[in-house]
């Protein structure tokens, strides 16, 4: 039995693709990369209103028909050969935007409908489904709700992954994600405004809390932590399962700066044998194969295509203080720019402070 699907579930621009790469070496994995974007940005089903005005480039990508069954129904065939299935996605691919009320997706909702399914209403100023508050049409919100479920998935889909989690500081992911929405990069990504609420770390720790809360993951911590140094404090109380896994958190500084341990310890939290061939893919196939699967995403993987292996970075990544943060942007992106990281970064630091009590140690 090839085991659960291995879903590692991020925020944007955390070195995922890097540490996606890795797993795209073995030969017993079916790799599948960012799937739940198609549905989100460009489908029927769609949250975001990134591309709501824009119906030419939805139906451009290819995925102006994807909605979340399509996704589900690929990522089964992916695994009718008997190879274990690793995902890399975005965690607010499956989460509405600006806080609005989750409902259940038409395509995968049960079919019930019965007492609580009934259609909810919803704020004028959240707009249809994300980032601009305009009323125009789109097709969020939808009409089945589950208890205390923030995405858009039902509880019994989710449940059939064993999740991990990827991080990094904001000081350092947020520019990188404002770099790729600003020329020239915005040529190739396509993403020509940066939006606040595609930061992802609300959406990641809403998801960790979930699946904590109702036992997808947990109590105890992989790696040397070994146990939940949570102490019930925050996310509630855990409701221990089964087959209930390891809580899996990795942050990009400690991948970076000790690969091999971080990798050979989420191996092990995941239940996969560790090979140090893993680390390296300067070969054609494995080339190929990245190319293959991060087309859809031009612009947002050149430094993971670009690069060969794996290896500890020579320095450390050196301490800043806040103010030397704010002069490096303002020197890079204007001081406007610099202004708008700074106050995102800061509504995002307590997300990435309190999953970084739960990281891999290895």
């Amino acid at each position: 039995m090839a085991g659960k699907p291995i879903f590692c579930t991020t925020h944007p621009r955390a070195c995922s693709t890097a540490f996606e790469r890795v797993f795209m070496t073995r030969k017993d994995l079916a790799c599948v990369h960012e799937p739940f974007g198609d549905a989100f940005y460009y489908g029927p089903e769609r949250l975001s209103s990134r591309f709501e005005n824009d119906e030419e480039t939805r139906k451009g990508t290819g995925f102006a028909n994807s909605t979340y069954k399509t996704i589900f129904d690929r990522l089964e065939r992916e695994g009718q050969d008997g190879k274990r299935i690793f995902i890399k996605d975005i965690t607010y691919y499956l989460i509405p935007p600006n806080g609005v009320a989750p409902q259940i997706a038409p395509s995968v909702a049960p079919k019930k409908r019965g007492i609580g399914t009934s259609r909810p209403t919803t704020p004028k100023e959240h707009g249809t489904n994300g980032s601009k508050g305009s009323a125009n049409g789109a097709p969020y919100p939808y009409y089945h709700a589950e208890t205390d479920n923030p995405t858009v998935v039902p509880r019994e889909l989710l449940d059939q992954f064993q999740w991990t989690f990827l991080i990094r500081d904001p000081h350092s992911s947020i520019p990188s994600w404002y770099r790729c929405t600003i020329p020239p990069l915005d040529e190739v990504t396509g993403f020509s405004e940066f939006y606040t609420n595609e930061a992802g770390y609300v959406e990641l720790r809403q998801m960790f809390d979930f699946l904590r809360a109702t036992g997808q993951v947990g109590p105890r911590l992989a790696g040397k932590g070994g146990h939940d140094e949570d102490n019930g404090e925050n996310g509630g109380p855990v409701q221990a399962k089964d087959n209930n896994t390891d809580i899996c958190v990795v942050d990009a500084d400690d991948l970076l700066d000790n690969p091999e341990g971080i990798v050979r310890g989420f191996c092990d939290a995941v239940g996969l044998e560790f090979s140090t061939r893993m680390l390296n893919w300067d070969n054609e196939e494995d080339q190929l194969r990245a190319e293959q699967a991060f087309e859809k995403w031009r612009g947002f993987h050149e430094d993971a295509l670009e690069s060969k292996d794996l290896k500890p970075r020579k320095h450390k990544k050196a301490a800043k203080t806040e103010e030397q943060w704010d002069a490096e942007w303002k020197e890079k992106y204007g001081e406007e720019a610099a202004k708008m990281i700074r106050k995102t970064v800061d509504e995002n630091m307590d997300h990435y402070l309190y999953l970084k009590q739960f990281v891999l140690k290895v």
